[in-house]
């Protein structure tokens, strides 16, 4: 991991995201999470990830709802992310992908 945090040409300091790829399990991850985040906010990112998946797996909102408990809003934002997002979604779901061949 890079020792001094570079800054991006969209203003983000990257120290988080290297400290991210450093850990080496979901147990550390966990802990991570745990200490960076309150619980309020894994929970809401824990949702919205679960919400990406049930419509990259092509449910319909009103299942996702049901699913999730997840509001419209959140369905619909969640969605605009992996209409017209980054793409990080879409290389989470490749690698998994590509992890279970």
């Amino acid at each position: 991991m890079n020792k001094t945090a570079k800054n991006t040409k969209k203003g983000r300091n990257t120290a988080m995201y290297e400290a991210i790829l450093a850990l080496r399990d979901i147990d550390e991850c966990m802990k991570f999470f745990d200490d960076l985040c309150s619980v309020t906010e894994i929970r809401a990112m824990e949702q919205r990830y679960q919400v990406a998946v049930l419509l990259n797996g092509g449910h319909i909102y009103s299942d996702i709802l049901e699913q999730t408990g997840a509001s419209s809003a959140t369905i619909s934002r969640v969605n605009r992310s992996l209409l017209y997002g980054a793409g990080g979604y879409d290389i989470v779901f490749r690698r998994a992908e590509d992890e279970k061949k």
